[in-house]
């Protein structure tokens, strides 16, 4: 069964003006970018008063939803339906567009999964304007995109199953989460925090135990869609550290390729810029399933010392006290970054390589019990992307 389609405008408010009677007085939840996450959540809420706060941010209220117009948010999912917003008025991030529906035509919760999903996100990056780097989805496109407008209650059946699935999908990714909790959690266990050093190891400036070397500025004119060589940028970090393929946002090189940049398997990668909220300082060990390169937003660790694990050294990066350290001497206004000699001025305690060898071997495990629940939940979020296209094509 197919369903009308109309333009998102006729049936929804692109971006509502701030109405010019309302209580300055009263209580808001303010958003910034970093409280969306990239599977549609809030994360976090502020509490401000809207006087002190209406001048410079976008307004919205409780069942609008938010959708992230920058790169890399955009592509990267940062969308919200509000139905959980604390209080009826919000402000947030100048980088939200808002979308307002018309509650007689349009359901909230459908309108969130129309906007959150794959097909719309590749459509919204191609229409993306402005400078690299600063390319933004324009409050035009918005206004006419056409969506699929079957009858409410059929918009609500549809919402429900793709809320299910939804669940689920979440369910596995808490799960891996725990997984990075519980290695944080031995860490400290066995280690204690590294810059307090409150079991007393041997305290020295991380630069006596490795150094980092940037990555290389390779051309941008030679950048691909597909190739043999793969070019690691923070776009492929996660936040709590750990490896992510970008999909059709992943870069690859087909240019003159130096010698020294080729990563091997195991490879320890710092991000050296503030590219996300809480990026700065994150690791990542170079995985084997592709030929790798990484760009100069990146720093390879390479240890002085014989005796030092990566591993163990990825999951010090990751410790509260390291990123606060790393965080604490950046630089920058727009984007913050440090350098290899701030990091590596940084003291912290160094345990036996012995009890960092015993780390990794509990990481190993911890590893496949998580590889299980990520293959799990990748094949969870194709299902959810195949349900989603077929119950705005009317098929499901």
């Amino acid at each position: 069964m197919s369903w009308p389609v109309v333009k998102l405008s006729d049936v929804a408010i692109i971006n509502p003006r701030c109405p010019k009677d309302i209580d300055g007085s009263q209580e808001v939840s303010f958003l910034a970018m970093a409280s969306v996450s990239e599977d549609g959540r809030l994360l976090h809420q502020e509490s401000r008063i809207l006087e002190e706060t209406k001048k410079g941010f976008t307004y919205f209220e409780r069942n609008d939803v938010i959708v992230a117009k920058i790169t890399p948010c955009f592509e990267n999912g940062k969308a919200a339906y509000l139905d959980k917003l604390n209080t009826k008025v919000g402000f947030g991030s100048t980088e939200f567009h808002v979308v307002r529906p018309d509650t007689e035509k349009l359901d909230g919760k459908y309108l969130f999964y129309l906007l959150w999903n794959p097909k719309f996100r590749h459509l919204g990056e191609r229409n993306m304007s402005g400078s690299a780097g600063q390319k933004r989805v324009p409050a035009d496109f918005l206004k006419k995109h056409e969506i699929p407008l079957p009858p409410l209650p059929e918009q609500k059946r549809i919402a429900a199953i793709l809320d299910k699935a939804d669940q689920l999908r979440q369910k596995r990714q808490q799960a891996i989460g725990l997984a990075d909790d519980f290695l944080r959690s031995v860490f400290l266990d066995m280690f204690g925090d590294p810059v307090t050093n409150p079991k007393g190891w041997e305290k020295t400036s991380l630069g006596n135990v490795f150094k980092i070397k940037h990555g290389f500025a390779f051309k941008s004119d030679f950048f691909t869609s597909s190739g043999e060589y793969v070019l690691l940028t923070p776009g492929n970090f996660f936040e709590e550290g750990g490896y992510r393929d970008r999909g059709a946002k992943q870069k690859f090189y087909s240019g003159e390729i130096p010698s020294d940049y080729i990563l091997r398997k195991g490879d320890l990668l710092v991000a050296m810029t503030e590219q996300a909220a809480g990026l700065l300082g994150s690791s990542i060990l170079v995985p084997e399933s592709e030929k790798f390169l990484h760009n100069q937003r990146l720093g390879l660790v390479e240890t002085t010392k014989i005796d030092t694990n990566k591993v163990f050294l990825a999951h010090l990066f990751n410790q509260h006290s390291i990123r606060q350290a790393i965080h604490s001497q950046a630089t920058g206004i727009k984007v913050r970054h440090t350098s290899p000699t701030k990091i590596e001025a940084i003291e912290a305690g160094i345990p036996p390589v012995e009890m960092q060898n015993k780390f990794e071997e509990i990481v190993r495990g911890v590893a496949n019990t998580k590889s299980f629940c990520d293959d799990f939940t990748s094949e969870i979020s194709q299902l959810f992307n195949s349900l989603s296209q077929k119950a705005f094509a009317g098929e499901l």
